[in-house]
């Protein structure tokens, strides 16, 4: 899927759109230039996702673990510090992705060897003019039928 916005307004039906395509997946991959607003789109998630904790990034904590109002953890990992993923392997990440809980990671090209074997793939740029585009694909999709349990 190929949505485009310009305005923050738009972000939370972005988000809305996106999590009805990715819903299947927990593990999120956001790609995208700094500044491109991968942090930015993750929090329009969480608002849609009913998180109840404040969202910001998790750039220096690695990891940050939000809440719903249902009590369902959502975490948001930012490996833009991580120096190898030896460093990503010492916070659990493996055991993080293996929750079932939504993991919403930037800069997840940092730790290509731990991506999982199913995941959705965000991919966002910002042109010149400030209009965003979002790409958004499956990877090792379950199957048609599957819905993930929250």
């Amino acid at each position: 899927m190929m949505l485009r916005f310009q305005h923050l307004h738009e972000l939370d039906a972005v988000a809305h759109r996106i999590l009805s395509e990715g819903r299947q997946q927990s593990v999120w991959l956001f790609e995208g230039e700094m500044g491109a607003g991968k942090t930015t789109l993750i929090k329009a998630l969480c608002r849609a996702l009913g998180v109840v904790s404040m969202v910001q990034s998790p750039t220096f904590s690695i990891v940050n673990e939000y809440t719903t109002h249902e009590g369902h953890s959502v975490y948001h990992f930012d490996c833009y510090r991580l120096r190898n993923e030896a460093e990503a392997l010492d916070i659990g990440i493996e055991e993080y992705f293996d929750s079932g809980s939504y993991c919403f990671v930037e800069w997840p090209e940092r730790i290509r060897a731990l991506w999982p074997a199913t995941y959705y793939r965000v991919l966002i740029n910002a042109d010149a003019r400030g209009e965003r585009t979002v790409e958004t694909e499956m990877a090792g999709a379950y199957p048609p039928d599957y819905v993930r349990g929250e």
